[in-house]
Order: structure tokens, then sequence, then C-alpha cells
């Protein structure tokens, strides 16, 4: 008799924590079960806005649930950091990490968040190249008579970019760096400014994002001289690296997603299983492709070393060059 109510008493309750396990299982709230808010750093009509939105629409097919995407201009990208850092940790507040906004927070001063230890990875999304780009009276033709009209003119070859510390301000930087010449920086206030100002031939050449220049580089307007990636653009396959003249080189534009640290790990692990099947889809992935990207929907961990790497070629080149802004 004893030993049928020791067997009762371990048996009943191990028999209700059984019963218990789908409830509990059941209480956990399925994610997402509301909207989700996702910040990016630059203007409407941008590159990181028709991605964003892009991927918006694709994760409402899977999911049933809107991501809202809002655009919050401001100090290369710095806004929108502060803004989600003021979110909860939830899950509910992404933002897109941009090599913009990657550049800027080691460039600008007083900047009030740590970007590696305060945003989680979730996915990169894909790089895209910058191209040089020349106005078409430059009687270079190639990047090795670009080198050494810029040896025999030091100084008298001007670049123009999207603005000082701007990710195609430090790829002239590199360039000059690596080929031991002296060009003069023109800061604009945009990319848009600083092609106008090479078709206008204000300036000899700028750098801009691939999916920027197409157009013009297209209506021949300016040309490109080479891009800046380690292999040619699908987008402009007869165009040259800049790599293939001068070894090693390469600056890159690339799109991200990251969420504040402390956002519950099986979340961020499931927005990034989603991001990565769907950039890997040949409908949407195709669509990124046709913004000038290079598709690479990364695991969390694939973003972090990323985000390392990165990290530590621009704290190299930026010591090197001397860039800050004030």
């Amino acid at each position: 008799m004893r030993t049928v109510k020791l067997l009762t008493a371990i048996a009943i309750p191990a028999a209700l924590a059984v019963l218990a396990m789908p409830a509990a299982h059941a209480a956990q709230p399925a994610y997402p079960e509301k909207p989700i808010r996702f910040v990016i750093g630059s203007a409407p009509g941008s590159g990181p806005d028709i991605i964003a939105r892009a991927l918006a629409d694709r994760l409402y097919g899977a999911w049933g649930q809107r991501i809202v995407v809002d655009s919050r201009p401001g100090v290369a990208g710095i806004l929108s950091a502060e803004l989600v850092l003021r979110s909860a940790a939830d899950g509910y507040t992404w933002m897109m990490l941009t090599s913009q906004l990657h550049v800027a927070t080691a460039v600008y001063p007083n900047v009030k968040f740590d970007l590696e230890k305060d945003f989680a990875s979730i996915s990169l999304i894909g790089t895209v190249p910058f191209v040089l780009a020349v106005n078409p009276e430059l009687p270079a033709k190639s990047i090795r008579e670009l080198i050494e009209l810029a040896k025999k003119t030091p100084g008298a070859i001007q670049y123009g970019s999207a603005g000082t510390g701007a990710t195609e301000h430090l790829s002239g930087v590199l360039f000059t760096r690596m080929t031991g010449t002296n060009m003069l920086h023109v800061p604009y206030k945009g990319i848009a400014e600083a092609l106008a100002a090479t078709m206008g031939n204000e300036v000899h050449l700028t750098y801009a994002v691939l999916p920027a220049a197409r157009s013009i580089v297209q209506s021949g307007r300016v040309r490109a001289l080479a891009v800046t990636s380690r292999k040619r653009a699908a987008m402009l396959p007869d165009v040259p690296t800049i790599s293939e003249t001068v070894p090693g080189y390469e600056t890159l534009g690339w799109y991200s997603v990251v969420a504040q640290t402390g956002t519950p790990p099986a979340i961020l692990a499931k927005v990034s299983a989603e991001i990565v099947k769907a950039v890997k889809e040949p409908q949407f992935g195709e669509l990124l492709k046709s913004l000038g990207l290079e598709i690479v929907g990364s695991s969390r961990a694939e973003l972090d070393a990323f985000r390392r790497d990165q990290r530590k070629r621009l704290d190299e080149l930026i010591k090197a060059s001397g860039v800050s802004v004030k």
C-alpha cells in the first residue's frame, strides 16, 4: 500500500506537469502578432527606402503583419539609430544598418551609442559597388591613365562626394592612398549634387553608389571608369574594377537589418531565417538585383563577422586619412 501511495504521489504531479506543457506553450505569443516598425536613416525614394519597402511587402506575404517603413533621414543615419534605441527591445522595431551609418559612427563626434554593442545582427541583405564616374571631357580613359594624369598634376584633379566622411569620400581617400596620388576632395550635400557637379564639369569625377549613377552612365552624361567592388558589377559588366589595376582596392555600400541588443534571440533567429529565405527566392532576388545589389542573405553570425571586418578596415582607413567631421 505504501508503495502504491508513493507511486501515486510521484505520478500525479508528473501527469499534471505534462498536461500543463501544451498550455504553457500555447501561452507563448506567436511572432509577429502586431505591426513592425522598420526604421531607415535615408529619405523616401532612396536606395535603402526602396529595399526596405520591397522587403516589407515580401514579409507581409509570409506573416500577414504589416512592416511599416519609417524614414528618418538626418546626420547620415545617426538620428534613426537614436530613435530605435528609444524603442522597446521586443522585436517590433528594426533598423536598416547601412555602410553610410557605419561610416558616420566612426567620423562624427559625440555619437551617443555604440553601434557594435547596442545593435544585434539579423541579416546582411546585400552589397552594392560604387562607380568611379568621370566627366566625359576628362582625358583619362582608364584607371591607369587616371593615375598617370593625377601624378603629373598633383592636386589638380577634383573629386566630389556626398559629404565629408561619406563612403564616397573614403573611396577617394583609399584610392589616393593606394596609388600615391593627390586629388582634391569637394564635398556636396548628397550624391545627387555631386553627380550634377560631375556632369557640369565643376569636378572631374565622383564616386557614386551604382543605382544612383546607372541612368546617367547609360545616357553618356558621365563615363563609368571603374567600379569599386572586387568583381565586376552585373549591371555594368563591361566596366572594369579598380582592383584590376590597383590590387586589393575595395569599397562597398551595403544594407543589413538589425535590432536593439536585448531583443529575444528566438525572434532575431526567426526574422533572420525569413529574410535569408526571401532574398534567395528568384522573384524577390531579381528585384534586388535590378536595384544593383549583389545578393548575400547572411546568417546572424555571418553579419557579425562582416561588421567586425568592415569596422577594422574602416578604422584603419580613417586613422590613415585623418578624416573627421567637426
